[in-house]
C-alpha cells in the first residue's frame, strides 16, 4: 500500500512538473498562427499591464497618486490616468503575440520562429511560478513569467 502511495505521489509530482511546459507547446502554438486570438487564453493581459505600468512609473520615478488638492497629487492621478488607458490601448494580444514572435526570432535569427528552439531556460520560481528566457543572458534575453491561474498556466510579465 505504501509503495502504491509513493507511486502515486512521485507520478503527481512529475505531472505537476510537466503541466507547464505543456502550457508553453501550446503558446508556440499559438504563435504559429496568424490570429492573435489563439494567445489569448494563455495571456494574462490586465497582469501584463499591471507590471508594465509598476516598471514604468519606478524607473520614471513619478510620484504615487495622493489624495487632496495639491497640485503634484492631481498631476499624479491625471498621469496615472493617462498611464492606464495608454498600456491598454497598446498591451493587446496583437502585440503579446508581435513581441514574443521577435523575441524569439531575435534568440534564433530563424523565420518563421518558434518559441521552442528560442527558449534557453524554463524553470519553476516558485510552485505557482514559472519563468521562461528567451535568448542568452547578457544578449538581450527576454524573460517571460507564467503565474498557475486555476487549472491553466497564463503569461502575466514579459520583461526585456
Amino acid at each position: 500500500m505504501m509503495r502504491l502511495f509513493a507511486s502515486l505521489l512521485l507520478f503527481a509530482l512529475i505531472g505537476y512538473g510537466l503541466w507547464p511546459y505543456y502550457h508553453i507547446l501550446q503558446m508556440d502554438t499559438a504563435l504559429s498562427r496568424d490570429d492573435p486570438a489563439a494567445l489569448e487564453p494563455l495571456v494574462d493581459l490586465q497582469a501584463i499591464q499591471r507590471n508594465y505600468k509598476q516598471r514604468l512609473t519606478t524607473g520614471l520615478g513619478l510620484p504615487r497618486p495622493q489624495e487632496g488638492n495639491d497640485a503634484l497629487g492631481r498631476l499624479s492621478q491625471g498621469l496615472a490616468r493617462l498611464g492606464d488607458a495608454t498600456l491598454e490601448q497598446l498591451i493587446t494580444p496583437t502585440w503579446v503575440q508581435h513581441r514574443l514572435r521577435e523575441a524569439t526570432r531575435a534568440a534564433t535569427e530563424r523565420d518563421p520562429p518558434y518559441l521552442i528552439s528560442g527558449i534557453r531556460f524554463a524553470f519553476f520560481e516558485s510552485p505557482n511560478r514559472f519563468l521562461i528566457r528567451i535568448g542568452e543572458l547578457g544578449g538581450g534575453a527576454t524573460h517571460i513569467r507564467m503565474d498557475r491561474q486555476g487549472a491553466t498556466w497564463r503569461v502575466t510579465d514579459i520583461i526585456d
